[in-house]
């Protein structure tokens, strides 16, 4: 690594891509001949408005996103989306929710504040280490939408193949897998992703939402930038917009598109949580929490036989230079997250600095 870099597992704001960052550094001063920083724009200048046409265009290209889609940058991250997907999308005041985490169990605790909610499946039974199946749902008829996390931070499960919605809106919050692989966008009425995990710096959130879907008879309590269609008739530039995240974020969707995609993408990631899942299934001192069928490939989580163990191994990974693998508070134990922009040499040095703890410690 240059510039003296450990390798950073956090889970976000999380490790971005060195040739991103070095580009961004050489254009600080003075973008490309604007005598300013992008930081320091307008954007309603000429010179921003590219920025921002170009970064979603890049999205589109990357996603395959048809055209009846709308992408919006809007700030508040994914948190804000608890509350603005039940604000928008309950017509009917009934949606169907998958608890499969911390994150889906947040968003339905939110949405509980809107509409009459539906948790039609959940996990919580065995801590949420797997996915439940979710084949044939009881799903009122009347359900606005389901909505799931399709990959848990924070408990490091993902879905291997999406629930069956029969015939309602899926609504997804990828925030920690978005770009990790090909996603055919026309399976979801909504997809959002806080980009601050996988894409780009934090204070943002990236939604492309089917137009059909954005509405203009909202209740008139609902605030104007908590509506869908706002950023969507004002480009999401209803307000000065988080300028220097849609830059970053548009340099990273240039990067993947240089490597080959999110198909490229999508084989170094199973390669990378391959090292790491490899090692914990033939270690004795270190357990992987999930269940193999429901692995992410971008959040590891992993214990030891006990929480003074799992302390004394976050200690010693930090003194070795590998940062961020302390588990969430809330459930402890460590997590190596693994995304697009950790290089493979960086999970293979945690395994071979982890596997040289074992012998010595075991």
């Amino acid at each position: 690594m240059k510039y003296g870099r450990i390798y950073n597992f956090s889970a976000g704001p999380a490790t971005m891509p060195e040739p991103v960052l070095e580009e961004i550094r050489d254009e600080m001063m003075n973008y490309r001949g604007s005598g300013m920083c992008v930081m320091e724009m307008s954007h309603r200048s000429k010179v921003y408005q590219q920025i921002i046409d170009e970064a979603e265009q890049d999205l589109r290209d990357l996603m395959n996103i048809p055209d009846n889609y709308k992408v919006l940058f809007i700030q508040g991250g994914a948190t804000l989306q608890f509350a603005m997907i039940p604000m928008n999308l309950m017509k009917n005041g009934v949606a169907c929710y998958v608890e499969t985490g911390a994150w889906s169990k947040k968003a339905i605790s939110e949405a509980k504040k809107y509409g009459d909610v539906h948790v039609v499946a959940s996990s919580k039974d065995r801590n949420y280490s797997y996915i439940p199946n979710c084949d044939d749902l009881d799903i009122p008829d009347n359900a606005d939408y389901v909505y799931i996390c399709e990959n848990e931070t924070i408990h490091g499960v993902t879905w291997p193949k999406l629930p069956n919605t029969k015939g309602h809106i899926l609504v997804s919050d990828q925030s920690s897998m978005f770009l990790s692989k090909p996603c055919n966008v026309s399976d979801y009425g909504l997809i959002y992703a806080g980009v601050q995990k996988n894409v780009g710096p934090a204070g943002m959130v990236v939604v492309i939402i089917r137009e059909d879907l954005i509405r203009d008879d909202l209740d008139p309590k609902v605030p104007i930038y908590m509506s869908y269609k706002t950023h969507a008739d004002n480009g999401s530039m209803y307000n000065t917009p988080n300028c220097w995240a849609i830059y970053c974020c548009g340099k990273v969707f240039k990067y993947l598109k240089s490597i080959g995609g999110l198909e490229a993408m999508y084989k170094m990631n199973l390669d990378k949580a391959k090292v790491m899942y490899d090692f914990l299934d033939s270690s004795k001192m270190f357990k992987g929490t999930v269940d193999k069928e429901f692995r992410s490939l971008m959040n590891i989580p992993f214990v030891t036989e006990s929480a003074e163990l799992d302390a004394k191994v976050v200690a010693a990974t930090k003194e070795a230079g590998f940062d961020n693998l302390k588990g969430h508070k809330s459930v402890g134990g460590l997590r190596a997250s693994v995304y697009n922009a950790m290089p493979k040499d960086g999970v293979e040095a945690l395994v071979a600095f982890l596997k040289d703890y074992e012998a010595k410690n075991g």
